[in-house]
């Protein structure tokens, strides 16, 4: 009686192996299964909706924008991909690299087409004899065919581009606030400024001090100009207490501010 009791004791208490129900595999597998087949319905969307580019939408209010360059530049970067295959941003640097343009986006036209909107530079001034540089400042064109002559014109040495636009930049609202419009800046080898006014006169700034002598050229010069422009030539700026009048009779009268020039101007 004892050895059977042990023995059924002993086998009541072996410990058995967990089973997995079957309903909590169905569970697994399916998710797997329609996750499969969802990706399988999108690439075969994805294929049937890569169609190839046919038209090409060009919006934006431009005039030295040619869109036959647009579309030129599209076709060349579009590589014969499809709607959905194709880089927009290789496109529209393609297109931003053209003339005139400023900046360009372009997006999809579903079923096969393509929109761009793009927006043209716009000339603040001239630079040297056929730049072009915009109101950022930033020269966008070395060699224009078509040059606004009512545009300022800059000049400078090489590679002073951005530093004698920005002072342009800086200097037209304070001139139009005074009743002056500048036609041309100058910066020469040697660092020093000159601009010339609407009305015939030259304005001498020299190398130092520059921002300093254009105050007192708006603050005090100015008025002079304004009352005897016929018959100035120049404004020399570059006194240490004072400015110089040029008149085109050849005289010259130095303000009342100072004589001392500055030799090293």
């Amino acid at each position: 009686m004892w050895s059977r009791r042990a023995n059924r004791f002993r086998r009541a208490s072996a410990p058995q192996p967990p089973r997995l129900p079957r309903l909590q595999v169905r569970r697994l597998l399916i998710p797997l299964a329609s996750v499969a087949a969802l990706a399988a319905l999108i690439g075969a969307g994805l294929v049937a909706l890569n169609q190839p580019i046919q038209t090409v939408d060009i919006a934006g209010r431009f005039q030295r924008v040619s869109p036959l360059d647009v579309e030129r530049a599209i076709r060349s970067s579009v590589h014969g991909a499809g709607l959905v295959s194709v880089d927009l941003a290789a496109v529209s640097a393609a297109v931003d690299r053209l003339p005139w343009v400023d900046t360009a986006s372009i997006e999809r036209s579903w079923p096969r087409g393509l929109t761009v909107h793009i927006v043209e530079q716009v000339p603040a001034a001239r630079w040297g004899e056929s730049g072009l540089i915009n109101t950022r400042g930033e020269l966008f064109t070395g060699d224009a065919r078509h040059i606004p002559l009512e545009l300022p014109r800059l000049s400078g040495p090489e590679g002073s581009e951005g530093a004698v636009a920005q002072r342009y930049l800086a200097m037209q609202g304070r001139l139009v606030e005074a009743g002056m419009r500048l036609t041309a800046l100058r910066l020469d080898a040697r660092g020093a400024w000159e601009f010339d006014l609407d009305n015939g006169v030259t304005v001498r700034l020299g190398r130092k001090r520059v921002d300093e002598r254009f105050d007192t050229f708006i603050e005090v010069a100015s008025k002079i100009v304004a009352q005897r422009a016929g018959d100035i030539a120049y404004v020399d700026m570059r006194y240490a207490n004072g400015f110089a009048i040029g008149w085109r009779g050849g005289s010259t009268g130095r303000s009342a501010k100072g004589e001392d020039v500055a030799t090293n101007a």
